[in-house]
Order: structure tokens, then sequence, then C-alpha cells
């Protein structure tokens, strides 16, 4: 191939959705996380990604479902882009396309799947056979939960001690197909908001002024053991409860940032107590709900009870759309362009 030719690759990523989150960092610049997060990876939610590095090309360009994306989300995207140049030895320019098949900047971990496969896609473009934890550490430096969709099925990303960042990592914990009863019920809201500020500038805000968030970091190891086992033994009853504890413990850390971050709608917290009537009705853990920064909700359940929890919560007025989904497959190479 010429010297002069665009380089092209693509790749594609799902969003993950974290049963233990990711909520601060101890280092801005290493990307380091305070504590340790396990997340799902989720099945038929995709962002695709094709990156062109060309010479021809004055500075980078970046369309996001097909219009040009906003300057604030350019310059993140160059960011990443950056770290790739360094890392290639190359000063060219690149073109980005990007496209998900899922709102984006509502709590659904666009950025996720997004930064995932930019990564993916920016590196195999550049040339470099980087493998997945290389890739994943590189995803994180775009969004943090980014280093989580390159892998499939749960996921656990360590957030290490040292102050380098060396043992920062993700790892794949259980492939897709270890509970394959699991199902996600992911709840779309007509009156979900995009979010006015970025997750990367909220946590911190978080770690600086909220009184709970000494408290939830001393929880959390214990909490993710016990998410931990009962993933490894497919235990509904135990999971489901752990996972609303610590949704729960997420959210009182937000409501209690200065200024409260609260990104719940009125339709959401309608969703949360009607898992735990549902819950009190049945006399056992039939669902468990989670949901990040934003009104979406993520409901876990059996796919014996999967029916009737989704008839159940989608009667609730504003939910606009549900879907059940299941854990799917990590990041990959693709051929042909963004979609």
């Amino acid at each position: 191939m010429p010297a002069s030719s665009p380089r092209t690759a693509s790749y594609e990523a799902a969003p993950n959705i974290a049963l233990v989150k990711y909520w601060g960092v101890r280092d801005e610049s290493l990307a380091l996380p305070y504590n340790s997060s396990i997340s799902v990876t989720l099945d038929r939610l995709r962002t695709r990604t094709t990156v062109s590095f060309d010479p021809s090309l004055a500075e980078d360009t970046f369309r996001l479902n097909g219009r040009p994306a906003p300057p604030k989300a350019l310059a993140s995207v160059s960011e990443l882009l950056d770290r790739v140049r360094a890392a290639a030895g190359t000063p060219d320019r690149a073109s980005v396309d990007s496209t998900n098949n899922f709102p984006t900047a509502s709590g659904l971990a666009s950025s996720a799947s997004g930064f995932a496969a930019l990564a993916g896609a920016s590196t195999a473009a550049a040339g470099l056979a980087w493998s997945p934890r290389k890739v994943s550490q590189l995803a994180r430096f775009g969004s943090g939960s980014a280093c989580r969709s390159v892998f499939g099925g749960f996921v656990e990303w360590r957030a290490g001690t040292r102050a380098d960042g060396r043992d920062c990592y993700a790892r794949p914990l259980f492939g897709e197909g270890h509970w394959p009863a699991l199902r996600d019920l992911v709840l779309l809201l007509d009156d979900a908001p995009e979010k006015e500020v970025r997750s990367a500038v909220a946590m911190q805000s978080t770690v600086a002024t909220s009184p709970e968030y000494s408290r939830r970091q001393q929880e959390l190891p214990d909490r993710i053991r016990r998410i931990r086992r009962a993933i490894a033994t497919r235990d509904a009853a135990r999971l489901f409860p752990l996972i609303m504890e610590e949704c729960d413990s997420f959210r009182a850390v937000c409501e209690t940032t200065r200024p409260p971050l609260d990104y719940l709608t009125s339709t959401s917290r309608t969703l949360l107590a009607e898992v735990r009537a549902l819950n009190e009705e049945a006399g056992r853990p039939v669902a468990g709900y989670t949901h990040d920064a934003g009104a979406h909700l993520h409901v876990f359940v059996l796919d014996r009870d999967a029916a009737a929890v989704r008839r159940r919560l989608g009667k609730v007025p504003k939910v606009r759309q549900t879907l059940l989904l299941r854990p799917g497959p990590g990041g990959r190479r693709t051929t042909g362009g963004a979609r």
C-alpha cells in the first residue's frame, strides 16, 4: 500500500452496565479509579466505529450518528487519537465515523462502547498489533468504563494500587454464556434527558463534596466479593438484592454531592418502587434494578420471570420501549464502514 494512502479499520463494541459502579478517579492523568468495578457487557446494543488515518487531512474529523459531532466530543476523540499517534509514530490526522444503535448520552453507556470501539479501530488502523488488555487500557483514557466494553460477558475492572497504574486493567471474569438464564430488561423512558454534566466531571465533584463517599469506599470490597461469588454460582436470590444495594449506594453519593446529582426522573423512581413491590409480593428476589448516570433503568431477571416483569413494568406511563437483553460478546474488528 502506498505510504500516502489512508489506513482504515473498523471495530464494534457494546455498552456495559455496571453491577458495581466506578465513580471517581484517584489519578486523573492516568485514569485510575478509586475502586474496582464489575459489569455485564450487553448483546444487541452496539457502537460501530471506522477510523481512517489520512496524511491529506489537516485536522481530525468526527461524525456521530451521521452528523458532525460537537466540538467537545471531537476534542475527546482527538485526545485519544493523540495517544495512538504517539504509540505508532505517525503525525497523520484521522477521520472518525461512529454510529450507535441506541440512545446517546442518556445513561446507556454510549461513551463506554464508543471509546472501546474508537480504541479498537484506531490502534488497528495505525498498525498497532495490541492485545485486548492493552486496547482496554487505552480505552479508559476516553471513558473509564470503556475498558470493560472491550471484553464480553462479566468483566472486572481492577483498580490496582500502583501509582503508575500498571496493575489497573479490565479482565473477563465469566464468558457471555456463563449464565444462560440471566436477562437484563432495559427500560427506555420518554422523559430521560441527555446528561448536562459529563460523568468524568460529575464524579470528581462527588469525591470532593459527598459526605457518603468515604463510607461507600469502605463498603465496596466486601460487596464486590459477594457479587462476584453470586455471579460465579449463578445465584439470583443473592445477586439481585446486592445489585440494588449497590445501586442505592451509588445514588446516595450522587444525591449528596454539592450541588446534587439527580439522574432519575419521576418515571425512574416509580419503576424502582415497582421492582421493590414486585419482590415483596413474590416473597423472593424476582428482579434487581440498577442504573448508571442516567434515567433509563436496567432490571435483571431470570428467563422464567422475564415476560411477567416486562409486562408489569412496561405498563408504567412514559416507558417508551423495553429491551430484553442477554450478556453479550466483547469488541471485535469488523469489515466495512460505520453504519
